[in-house]
């Protein structure tokens, strides 16, 4: 029934870096739409909805809006250049601060963890980001954590990944704190994500 699904919400923004969005949206969309029976969804959502273009030129849809979102069970917050204005910008922070404390569970994708730095949301806590910017995460807040080697870092309520393809990882490990090893093997095996890399 409706009334019992769970929403995943994927935040978008300008700028936002294309693999951090749609890497995670591929495992959690295939994940949903081949079993409705978990009882989870996933959808996009931006401040005003509508059309986003991202950091290198893909558009994309949001769903929703900010303020006509439904309520979320897990939010996945992408990285990309677009995440630098945020780091100043207090409407956007204290929405993230907001959803904090509305949404049980709290994702992020390479540099989308330095808006959860900004806002406070990683104090005392063990966090990652891209490589790139290890430096500057610690910077926004010294008491995080820092765990460079780690392709995402689960710390209970919130996860953080590192750069772009490492948001596969942190999907894949969310299907399978959400619905089960079993499940998430399914699906890994479903998109056929089993990196090899050429070079």
């Amino acid at each position: 029934m409706e009334d019992k699904v769970k929403h995943i919400g994927v935040v978008l923004f300008p700028e936002v870096e294309e693999l951090d969005t749609i890497g995670p949206w591929e495992v959690l969309s295939y994940w949903t739409r081949t079993h409705p029976e978990d009882d989870y969804t996933v959808s996009c959502l931006s401040a005003s909805g509508g059309l986003v273009r991202c950091a290198k030129g893909l558009v994309v849809q949001a769903d929703y809006s900010y303020g006509d979102a439904p309520a979320y069970e897990v939010l996945v917050y992408p990285g990309g250049r677009g995440t630098r204005p945020s780091l100043q910008d207090q409407a956007q922070l204290d929405w993230v601060r907001r959803q904090r404390s509305e949404v049980p569970l709290m994702t992020s994708v390479c540099t989308g963890s330095l808006v959860y730095a900004a806002a406070g949301l990683l104090s005392g806590r063990s966090a990652t980001t891209h490589w790139r910017s290890l430096d500057l995460l610690a910077e926004l807040d010294p008491t995080i954590l820092v765990r460079s080697d780690e392709r995402f870092v689960d710390d209970g309520d919130i996860i953080t990944s590192a750069g772009i393809s490492a948001g596969i990882d942190m999907a894949l490990h969310l299907v399978n704190r959400l619905a089960g090893v079993e499940r998430a093997r399914e699906v890994r095996r479903g998109i056929q994500y089993d990196p090899a890399p050429p070079v």
